[in-house]
């Protein structure tokens, strides 16, 4: 049977989840959630709504899909014991390092990769697979051809969102709020930028970056014939009313199969941004996927109709069969079972002989069904009843009521599983040198002499421009290593084009590449290649070091959304290297923002950007080899006269990353960053590296 998940964001909504028909609840406690705004519970609270859900047959998965730092693995800990203890059937996770954390803490709890760790190929599943997990989320961005091929290879089970707000963004590749204003997404904290208005040019006054919610409603029996295991409703951040409504709407959708148009306008009266989309799933992005939340009049008599579904009593959904015996001379006897298998019985008084009217099997039948006010409805009865004897109705309530509170008694028990200490980190390996200089170029018309001079340790080419100028191979100056850049997002059907080319430079002598998904590692070592890991891997711990040296990377980039000073307490088995110039990422968009705008593919222009209410820049680049645009920060990272601060964070090497510079100012920077020049002007930024992000 598909699952329907439902959002906690509270007690109430998780009591609206369950009395509308979600088979499973997801909610998160304290801060390690992407949801840290929602009310979510503490740890008081998740004992209360596990037990709660499992008298009704409800699953609990429990979020834990933010990044953090060294400092706070103890509490991160503290929270997996208390979880683990409290009976959560699953946790949730965006960082491997976490997932090795759940796995060694709590083995018996399953392990779901979230959305957050951007996993959109068939390599991705099964790298998660091997990782220990049970259950992908996958990448809302796939189409429903991308999300059947998954399901047809996939060793586990599969997650797809299928209804509420949907992020311009890949989940996971977000960094605007963090670098505008130190509120990162991938801690739990996104300020939603892309909610905000933006401009091509300084008159305009558009939202190219607000998606209207998904919606795929229509395409329930569509996702259940694929394999999909669980239907995803998104919204921890809005309120029980809206919690009750779309659960209740999708489960009369999929227990009916049908859907009607009273459904799809309670669905849009509830919350819709100008109505829905499906244009992801269906593979057919565009500008008719943007929309903005509308101020609407409420719709008051859906929202009683919501309160009234889980504040009026109990809707029985915990199916049961019951067992009574009524025999001459015999005490009465009757049992209750459970889907499950649990039995409880209860024994009562001697039947008396009837003096005018014998009891029947009906009467019994009728008696014992009455579970009105409780969690659990008679499936069936299976009677043996004597003739002739006489059992008042109040004993038969008794019973009734004593086996069904055993049962729930039964049915809310913690679970006495054990639990063990996690492995420490791989050990610190020192480096004996001051860091290396590693560069990154956009187009070969960046690579000058000057450059060459440097001999940086590394030159990082994405993997469309390197392919289409294997003479570069001949001017590498000796021991610079030459390493194609794998775009970020590589779909199935991407991986047939980015295999050949790869296959090419390894024909030519290429043997290392850079990874900024845990798909493309997957990929990269099936072809022989050394991978090291880009900042798309969101390194910010010492676990997560710790699992791409055992996953075999030769080195990491570390988080950028990581200050200098956590940078410097990680311990590093493998080398690790950081950005210290250049235009940050801000977004990683599947719905190409240039041609939202101009209606056809004009990914190569230059001059493309954004402009804020504030007169902020964001120039636009096509990720390469892609039709996805990578929005960049306005302001250039300036560390280049840092460099003393750098030395002490044992770093393998520090990177400048060059895109909409030209040859002349890619010579000028060179030349700041072997004079250490000072930062001057406002076009530059320190990042996060000494603010941090909350």
């Amino acid at each position: 049977m598909i699952e329907l998940l439902s959002p906690a964001g509270s007690m109430d909504a998780l009591r609206a989840a369950v009395q509308n028909g979600a088979d499973a609840v997801y909610l998160g406690v304290g801060t390690f959630n992407a949801r840290v705004g929602a009310k979510n519970f503490s740890m008081d609270d998740l004992t209360d709504a596990v037990r709660y859900c499992h008298i009704r047959g409800v699953k609990v998965h429990l979020t834990l899909n933010t990044l953090t730092s060294d400092r706070e693995q103890s509490a991160v800990i503290a929270l997996i014991r208390a979880a683990a203890i409290a009976g959560v059937d699953a946790f949730i996770v965006q960082d491997p390092g976490t997932v090795r954390l759940c796995r060694e803490i709590a083995p018996h709890v399953a392990v779901h990769a979230s959305t957050q760790m951007s996993i959109h190929n068939l390599d991705g599943v099964k790298a998660a697979a091997r990782l220990g997990c049970s259950r992908v989320v996958l990448a809302r961005e796939l189409s429903k051809d991308e999300i059947a091929h998954i399901c047809r290879y996939s060793p586990i089970e599969i997650e797809v969102f299928v209804h509420g707000a949907l992020c311009m963004c890949y989940s996971g590749q977000c960094y605007f709020s963090s670098v505008v204003g130190r509120r990162s997404g991938n801690r739990g904290q996104c300020a939603q930028p892309c909610r905000l208005n933006y401009g091509y040019g300084r008159k305009e006054n558009k939202y190219p970056l607000s998606l209207k919610d998904n919606c795929l409603i229509s395409h329930l029996e569509e996702l259940r014939n694929m394999g999909v295991t669980s239907l995803k409703l998104e919204g921890r951040m809005k309120r029980a009313e809206y919690v009750a409504t779309v659960t209740s709407i999708y489960r009369k959708a999929l227990d009916e199969s049908a859907v009607t148009e009273e459904m799809e306008k309670k669905l849009a009266d509830i919350f819709s941004r100008q109505g829905f989309t499906q244009g992801f799933y269906k593979g057919q992005t565009g500008a008719h996927m943007l929309g903005t939340r509308q101020d609407l009049k409420e719709n008051k008599e859906l929202l009683a109709e919501a309160r009234q579904s889980y504040e009026n009593g109990e809707n029985a959904r915990v199916p049961v069969t019951f067992y009574a015996m009524i025999q001459r001379g015999r005490p009465l006897q009757v049992a209750v079972e459970d889907p499950e298998g649990r039995i409880c019985h209860a024994q009562g008084a001697v039947a008396e002989e009837a003096h005018t009217r014998s009891i029947t099997a009906e009467e019994v039948e009728e008696r014992l069904g009455k579970t009105g006010g409780t969690p659990y409805i008679m499936r069936q009865c299976r009677l043996s009843v004597s003739e002739g004897l006489s059992v008042s109705a109040a004993e038969l309530n008794r019973l009734r009521r004593e086996v069904l509170a055993e049962l729930t008694m039964l049915r809310g028990r913690k679970p006495d599983e054990p639990l063990y200490a996690p492995l420490p980190p791989l050990e610190h390996i020192p480096q004996s040198q001051t860091p290396r200089l590693n560069v990154s170029i956009q187009k070969f018309s960046q690579l000058t002499e000057k450059l060459l001079s440097l001999s940086p340790a590394v030159l990082y080419v994405p993997l469309w421009e390197l392919s289409s100028h294997p003479e570069a191979l001949h001017v590498m100056p000796a021991g610079t290593e030459l390493c194609p850049v794998l775009p970020r997002v590589l779909t199935d059907k991407d991986l047939y084009e980015v295999e050949r080319k790869l296959k090419f430079l390894h024909s030519h002598g290429i043997r290392t590449a850079l990874a900024g998904n845990a798909g493309h590692v997957e990929m990269l070592r099936r072809l022989g290649f050394t991978v090291r890991g880009d900042f798309g891997l969101n390194v910010f711990s010492s676990a997560s070091l710790s699992h791409w040296k055992m996953e075999g990377l030769e080195s990491c980039t570390l988080s950028f959304e990581a200050t200098l000073s956590q940078i410097r307490d990680l311990k590093k088995p493998l080398n690790c290297e950081i950005l210290i110039y250049g235009r940050l990422p801000l977004m990683l968009t599947e719905n190409c923002i240039i041609k939202n705008r101009a209606g056809v593919c004009n990914c190569q222009s230059a001059g493309q950007k954004l402009v804020d209410r504030k007169g902020e820049e964001f120039p636009l680049l096509p990720d390469p080899g892609t039709c996805r645009t990578v929005i960049y920060n306005g302001k250039k990272l300036y560390l280049l006269d840092k460099r003393r601060e750098l030395a002490p964070l044992d770093l393998w090497a520090v990177r400048l990353q060059f895109t909409t510079e030209t040859a002349h100012d890619v010579d000028r920077v060179l030349g700041q960053y072997l004079s250490c020049a000072p930062l001057d002007g406002t076009e530059y930024t320190r990042g996060l590296y000494l603010r941090g992000v909350e």
